[in-house]
């Protein structure tokens, strides 16, 4: 049976008039910058994430790099993060002028462990970068003291996060709104993604709002006036049509993720070799991402792939080794908890429209492989 890792088209197949009427109706207008659902859609996001301030960019790359250059970080100055996660958190921070230091991840959340961040602290320390790793929270209520402790930013990373919450002191609070900024990823595979680049930066600092509104238009907030030197980085109106179609169907998508995830997890916990993902209890998690432990991963995934089964590995080479980072110092076994991750990581298919018959197909070549 056909499993793919993710199912654009089945998704497409379900929304397909509201998304062309709301792309058509952007066309008939030609009003293709900055339209109205720019803002429409940032207000919706702010709202969902429990910000006053949302501002669209071009990317979930860009929703990195503009806080980050907000920051007017100066040669040596340096961002803490981690090493398991996707290339554009620590690009961001070295394309901003900062240094990148890594801190090491929690083996079960695969998140930034809050003890390693405090000990890669130095007095040149800036700000830190926290990635929600595939769509559950990190421990903000230890992070965020911390950087109020030290004085520092504290950028949220949730491009694969929006919609998770995790209960700080009794109350939910979303990806996102605790950091000094949030940021968001529209990518097509996130679990609200565009047909194309899009992204968002959230805060509550109105300032900052500001700021990063003159950083995506070249740094000015009128036309032919520039406050600074900024960047070309508007959220298409396209995009934002789009988005706006999908939005009201989020939170059902993530909780039919929610429900595979579920699944899956009864089906491989107690078994002696197939570690699933663990889950926070203080945290509502939203799959962007199913991921197993697993011996022979590499095995396991060239089998997944001849009964035509998708899958990906996130990520196999931890940051502190990629060789446009050797400058930086790191060697084998600096990280040794990312490091496993990289080895033994292996993420299933856990896209909503998938059927029941197909992720049993999954589970049992799971199963079949290590029987």
């Amino acid at each position: 049976m056909n499993v793919p890792l993710l199912d654009l088209v089945a998704q497409y197949r379900g929304i397909k008039h509201v998304v062309l009427g709301a792309i058509m109706a952007v066309i008939e207008r030609q009003g293709f910058i900055m339209g109205p659902e720019v803002a429409q859609l940032e207000a919706e996001v702010a709202r969902l994430s429990g910000t006053r301030h949302a501002v669209g960019c071009a990317s979930g790359t860009d929703a990195l790099l503009l806080p980050l250059r907000a920051l007017d970080l100066a040669p040596g100055d340096e961002v803490i993060t981690t090493p398991f996660t996707f290339f554009a958190t620590a690009g961001a921070i070295h394309n901003a002028g900062g240094t990148t230091v890594f801190a090491d991840i929690d083996p079960g959340s695969f998140n930034i462990s809050p003890h390693a961040i405090e000990a890669a602290i130095t007095p040149r320390t800036r700000a830190m970068v926290v990635v929600h790793l595939f769509g559950q929270m990190a421990a903000m209520e230890d992070i965020v003291p911390l950087a109020e402790r030290h004085g520092l930013a504290l950028i949220e990373d949730a491009a694969q996060a929006i919609g998770a919450r995790r209960q700080i002191a009794g109350n939910w609070r979303m990806a996102g709104e605790l950091g000094t900024v949030g940021t968001l990823s529209f990518f097509p595979s996130k679990n609200l993604g565009g047909y194309g680049d899009g992204g968002m930066m959230v805060t509550g600092d109105d300032a900052l709002a500001e700021r990063l509104r003159r950083l995506r238009l070249h740094g000015g907030s009128r036309q032919y006036h520039h406050d600074e030197v900024g960047f070309n980085s508007r959220l298409d109106t396209l995009q934002a049509a789009v988005l706006l179609a999908k939005l009201p169907h989020l939170a059902e998508w993530s909780a039919a993720r929610a429900r595979n995830a579920a699944r899956y997890t009864e089906a491989f916990t107690g078994h002696p070799t197939v570690c699933p993902p663990q889950v926070d209890s203080l945290n509502s998690h939203i799959y962007n991402q199913y991921t197993l432990r697993v011996p022979r991963r590499d095995e396991l995934q060239a089998r997944l792939k001849e009964r035509g089964i998708g899958s990906s590995v996130y990520y196999p080479l931890a940051l502190h080794l990629q060789p446009c980072f050797a400058h930086l110092g790191y060697q084998a076994g600096s990280m040794p908890v990312s490091e496993a991750a990289t080895e033994t990581v292996i993420s299933l298919p856990i896209y909503p429209e998938m059927s029941r018959d197909q992720q049993d197909a999954v589970i049992e070549a799971v199963l079949q492989f290590y029987a």
